[in-house]
């Protein structure tokens, strides 16, 4: 469902000198020849990070960038994606793109189920020829879709700053988020954190590390979220 397509060389070299920079008299060519000292200076850049998301002062944490794209992704979770705003998208248009092959999602609640999924898929399949007639007939696309359910499948590609990454993960990581978008985060996650380990270790949700943000709705599971999320998602 999602594959990472670029990022920013070097993620965490990038992070430690944009951090180091506010606080040295040095120039920026010495700061980069310092951690770029090969393991040595990865490792220097990881322990400053490490103090950097303990203190809290991420700001710099946003020079690292992360493109990813998703497929098969119904439009109720892409709809959910957007809604992350310090981020940029590309969206497969319904517009431009006409909607020809009835690819859609199935929830799994509906696919265990022999009866639900008869009339689940029935009625879509019945939407998708009521809108391919109104195509052929000369009905444009960019009208024609406003029949499309949010099943129908699109492709995105987003790119997002490693800061907004965490919140993401934060947020959608959840066990309480809907199952769909909180896919796309696991998958985010497994991703990015082998690239940036010091970025990423301990992110997800509230339960990682603190208490559950929830309330009475927390799924009662923080222990299971919590040490999925710490073997890099590994658990999942």
């Amino acid at each position: 469902m999602v594959k990472l397509i670029n990022y920013t060389s070097k993620p965490e070299i990038t992070i430690a000198v944009a951090a180091r920079l506010c606080y040295s008299s040095h120039g920026i060519a010495t700061i980069e020849e310092d951690f770029n000292d090969g393991e040595k200076g990865l490792e220097k850049a990881r322990k400053l990070i490490k103090r950097i998301r303990t203190s809290g002062h991420e700001s710099v944490i946003e020079h690292a960038g992360f493109t990813s794209g998703v497929e098969n992704l119904s439009r109720s979770a892409s709809h959910q994606l957007v809604r992350h705003r310090i981020a940029s998208y590309s969206q497969r248009s319904q517009r431009y793109v006409k909607e020809t092959n009835p690819n859609y999602v199935i929830p799994d609640s509906i696919a265990g189920n022999r009866e639900f999924l008869e009339k689940y898929n029935k009625a879509i399949e019945d939407v998708f020829s009521l809108y391919g007639y109104l195509l052929d007939n000369g009905v444009p696309a960019e009208d024609a879709r406003y029949l499309l359910p949010n099943a129908v499948e699109t492709q995105i590609i987003f790119t997002m700053n490693a800061r907004e990454l965490l919140h993401f993960f934060r947020l959608r990581g959840c066990n309480r988020a809907q199952w769909e978008i909180r896919r796309v985060a696991e998958e985010m996650f497994r991703l990015v954190y082998p690239i940036a380990p010091s970025v990423f270790h301990g992110s997800g949700p509230a339960c990682v590390r603190g208490n559950c943000s929830e309330g009475e709705f927390s799924c009662g599971k923080p222990s299971e979220v919590r040490a999925s999320w710490l073997k890099g998602g590994a658990g999942f």
